[in-house]
């Protein structure tokens, strides 16, 4: 067994970010991409894009709603710029965004974590029955002991009271928590709130210039184990 990251301390759960995370959230877009034609990845792009600029402002409005009719505004809002409101299939994208493929080595990680016998979860943006769902669809469901979603709370990432959930879950402090996400915004802001958080940086961009700084980067989730000592 390796050594753990040096900057990896004592560890009571691992806790993970979903939409992007865990989950490819472009693969129901890249099903449809033969009817929404060239159009396709920049429809991924603006849809993803728009669905987290409504949870921020939503929040700062104070005018809560779930994921699932954020993700349908987003659609909708991107449909129309893009002019795709008449080609697009959208009832099938949206039922692709409830089934999202994991991401190739999810599965495999998940698994080897389980063997340090230390409880996994999601913490996400999603409605519960949006997340387990998806965990069900992509075969992870048995391997997750704890779905944490902002509805419990009624706002969104990354606003304080999200994180909190994490600490309240396990019982420990947000420093013996280790923090997944592939979104670099949520895992400055988990650092920032006190997690070990680690940012899985797929799209190899620069670090955001935000407080909070993740205790370590990996290109795939892949390299997850190995800050462990569970290669």
């Amino acid at each position: 067994m390796a050594a753990p990251h040096p900057a990896l301390g004592d560890v009571a759960a691992y806790v993970f970010d979903a939409y992007g995370t865990l989950f490819d959230v472009a693969a129901g877009v890249r099903a449809c991409a033969a009817e929404i034609g060239p159009q396709a990845l920049e429809l991924a792009e603006l849809w993803g894009l728009k669905q987290l600029q409504y949870t921020w402002l939503r929040t700062l409005m104070g005018s809560h709603a779930d994921f699932w009719q954020v993700t349908g505004e987003a659609l909708d809002y991107s449909l129309a710029v893009l002019r795709l409101t008449q080609t697009a299939p959208r009832e099938r994208l949206m039922a692709l965004y409830r089934a999202l493929a994991p991401y190739p080595e999810v599965p495999g990680v998940l698994a080897r974590l389980r063997t340090a016998h230390i409880p996994l979860a999601i913490l996400s943006n999603g409605a519960p029955e949006m997340l387990r769902t998806a965990a069900a669809s992509a075969g992870i469901a048995a391997q997750i002991d704890a779905v944490l979603s902002v509805e419990a709370v009624g706002v969104y990432k990354t606003h304080p009271a999200v994180y909190r959930l994490g600490p309240e879950r396990f019982g420990v402090p947000a420093a013996r928590l280790a923090f997944f996400s592939a979104n670099g915004w949520d895992a400055a802001a988990a650092a920032a709130f006190g997690y070990q958080a680690v940012w899985i940086n797929r799209r190899g961009q620069p670090a955001e210039v935000l407080p909070g700084q993740p205790v370590a980067t990996i290109a795939t989730l892949a390299e997850a184990p190995a800050l462990f000592g569970l290669e």
